[in-house]
Order: C-alpha cells, then sequence, then structure tokens
C-alpha cells in the first residue's frame, strides 16, 4: 500500500521553544468582510491550520468570527489553529504596541496570539490615521522611534505571555541580521514576499542558521506579470505530475523550507492549494536552475506601503 504523502501536513519547529507553524499557510488579505468570513470557514474545513492576519487589513472581526464559528462545532479546536496577526506602522511607538496587540486579539476572539508580527520595518506618523499623508500625498514617516525599540516591546509582550512567538515581515536581509543582533528573543518568522521568481536564497540561508522560518507572501506572485504560474518550467512539471501549476510551486516552497501563504475567496482553489504533494528532486533542481526570472511585484520593503493594499479613500 502507498505510504500517503504528508507535504500538506508539514510543521516547522519555531526556534523559542513554542511550538511549531504549519508550512501551508491562509493569507487573510481580502477586502470584504463577508468575503473573508466565508473563505476563513472554507480553508478551515478543507484542511489549512495557518491562518495570517493582519491589523491593516481590517478584516480581523470577520476572522474571528468564522473561527469561533467553526470552534463551536467541535471539529476543530483552537489550539490546532496557528494564528498570526501584525502591527500597523502607525503603531511602531513601545507605548503603542501593547493596545494594539490587545486590540488584535479581542477583534479575533482568541486569547492567546500565536505569532506577532512588525508588518513592516517603517514607522509611520502615530495615530488613529492608517494611512497618514501629507498635502502632496507623501507618507508622513515617525523619525521618533527606532525598530529595535518596538521589537523590544514585542519581546515584552512575549514575557507577558499573551504572545507566543513574535517575527518581521517586508524586511531585507540587513534588517533581519540588525534585530537578530540586537534582539533576547529572536525572531520566530520572518515573513517575505518570495515565489520562484523571487526566491531570497540568501535569506533563506540566513534564516536556517538562525532558526528561523522564512514565510512566504504572495508565494504564486499574486496573478501579476510576468506570472509566474505561467512559467513554462512550472507549466511542464505540472503536466508532467498532472498536477496545477499553482500546486507546484506551492510544493516547491515548503519542500526548500520555508512556510507559504496563499489566499483566495474560491472554494475550489481553496482546495486545491491546500492539495500538495512532494515533487520529485528533478523538479526541484528544474525550478531551481531552470528559472533566470527574478522580479519582485511588491515595493513595500522600499516604502513600508503594502503594494497589494488599496489606500483606503
Amino acid at each position: 500500500m502507498a505510504t500517503p504523502d504528508t507535504l500538506r501536513y508539514t510543521r516547522i519547529p519555531l526556534n523559542n521553544g513554542s511550538g511549531a507553524i504549519p508550512a501551508v499557510g491562509f493569507g487573510t488579505l481580502i477586502p470584504d468582510p463577508a468575503a473573508t468570513k466565508e473563505a476563513t470557514k472554507t480553508a478551515l474545513e478543507v484542511g489549512f491550520r495557518h491562518f495570517d492576519c493582519a491589523e491593516r487589513y481590517r478584516n480581523e472581526e470577520a476572522i474571528g468570527d468564522a473561527m469561533q464559528a467553526v470552534f463551536r462545532a467541535g471539529a476543530i479546536r483552537r489550539e490546532d489553529v496557528f494564528v498570526t496577526t501584525k502591527l500597523w506602522n502607525t503603531n511602531h511607538r513601545p507605548e503603542r504596541v501593547k493596545p494594539a496587540f490587545d486590540a488584535s486579539r479581542r477583534r479575533l476572539q482568541i486569547e492567546t496570539i500565536d505569532c506577532y508580527i512588525i508588518h513592516t520595518p517603517f514607522a509611520f506618523r502615530p495615530g488613529d490615521e492608517q494611512d497618514p499623508r501629507d498635502e502632496r500625498g507623501q507618507v508622513i514617516y515617525d523619525s521618533g522611534v527606532t525598530l529595535v525599540e518596538t521589537w523590544q516591546a514585542l519581546e515584552r509582550l512575549v514575557d507577558d505571555g499573551q504572545c507566543k512567538s513574535i517575527g518581521l515581515s517586508d524586511v531585507n536581509l540587513e534588517k533581519v541580521r540588525e534585530i537578530v543582533a540586537a534582539a533576547r528573543i529572536k525572531p520566530a518568522v520572518v515573513q517575505v514576499e518570495s515565489h520562484p521568481y523571487l526566491p531570497e536564497w540568501e535569506l533563506l540561508d540566513f534564516c536556517r542558521e538562525h532558526g528561523i522560518v522564512l514565510l512566504a507572501f504572495a508565494a504564486l506572485g499574486h496573478g501579476l506579470d510576468p506570472k509566474v504560474l505561467d512559467d513554462p518550467v512550472i507549466t511542464s512539471i505540472a503536466e508532467r505530475l498532472h498536477k496545477t501549476p499553482a500546486q507546484v510551486a506551492l510544493a516547491w516552497a515548503v519542500q526548500r523550507g520555508t512556510a507559504f501563504l496563499t489566499t483566495s475567496t474560491t472554494p475550489r482553489r481553496i482546495q486545491e492549494n491546500f492539495d500538495i504533494s512532494t515533487l520529485p528532486e528533478d523538479a526541484m533542481r528544474e525550478i531551481r536552475d531552470g528559472i533566470t526570472t527574478n522580479v519582485r511585484f511588491n515595493t513595500v520593503v522600499g516604502t513600508g506601503v503594502p503594494g497589494f493594499i488599496p489606500r483606503a479613500r
């Protein structure tokens, strides 16, 4: 009898001993709250056990409602699900970190956060306006706080016991090195754009060296041109293995040692993105050696403004 393929159930241990993160993750950047709620419930039902949220997405309440409905049904327990959320740029000042964290917990309707991440390394003017701009439309940054000071405030959340692990997002290798060097509690997770057109091998090597999980967002290229899923290397492997190009790209992400996030509101697509299975070694080599396109789709690492989130009107 064939051994069942367990790639989709891969869990990666966290470096601070607080458990393991499911490698297959569901991203919740979905503008409509009703669609968010339905997609979250569907993702839980098909098998996703890792959900990536953010204050900035403005839909934590819908995710909380969906999770609580599923938990009440009894088939899935809260402790089976890994929940990440993120500190937004306007809350970088240390005195704003815990209130922001507590507000996310309330919206998500959970007592503990499995991983709390600094959404970007850029501090914006503190306040309730998430996207502060001057009269010329330029972002108003906050020079009164450093990333290390914000990180130390996250460390105190771990000390308090309601935050199991902490991490960084939308950072380059230089910023990760800076925090690792200064940290009392090392980052458990670093979330960055990564896919076959942006493999981030150097950052991945550094993360491996320090036991940090590299969590790839836009793992399918976010549907932007040039399309990762139209790449001839990916499509030929998919055809050969009777898989979809998305399943090939996502399996590649897990097999090279990263976790990934994928987002959809379509039940069939949500199921497809969970149903990954192990690629043969020759396919892994083809993707590493045969793809030469290199492109970053999201400019957030240079500005702190996520390119995939529409600006509030």
